[in-house]
């Protein structure tokens, strides 16, 4: 079974910067594509950005554009999201996801991901 490990959540200040990562084993990580969505208490899932399977072409939600990149190593089999500035709004369980065969802008709808992760904190204080 595919299994898709996030690391890099906590607490931070706003204004602050984190590097969340997402390890994808028993699976074949190159030929996925990659996203990251975000739950708040209280809130549905949301999507917040999307990396195609050769890295050639990204996606965000608008509320991250500038703030946060997603980027790939398919030789670690990680992919990373790189959150700058951020701020309380920010706070969310983050999630990784892969996805067998989506591309373009099916990559923002949760339910096109074949794969999750198990999630990680990130908190943001006022």
């Amino acid at each position: 079974q595919v299994q898709l490990v996030e690391s890099g959540g906590g607490l931070v200040q706003t204004g602050g910067s984190l590097r969340l990562s997402c390890t994808v084993s028993r699976g074949t990580y190159s030929t996925y594509s990659m996203g990251w969505f975000r739950q708040a208490p209280g809130k549905e899932r949301e999507f917040v950005a999307a990396i195609e399977r050769t890295g050639s072409r990204t996606y965000y939600a608008d509320s991250v554009k500038g703030r946060f990149t997603i980027s790939r190593d398919n030789g670690k089999n990680t992919v990373y999201l790189q959150m700058n500035s951020l701020k309380p709004e920010d706070t969310a369980v983050y999630y990784c996801a892969a996805d067998r065969a989506g591309w373009g802008d099916y990559l923002m709808l949760s339910e096109k991901y074949d794969y999750w992760g198990q999630g990680t904190q990130v908190t943001v204080s006022s």
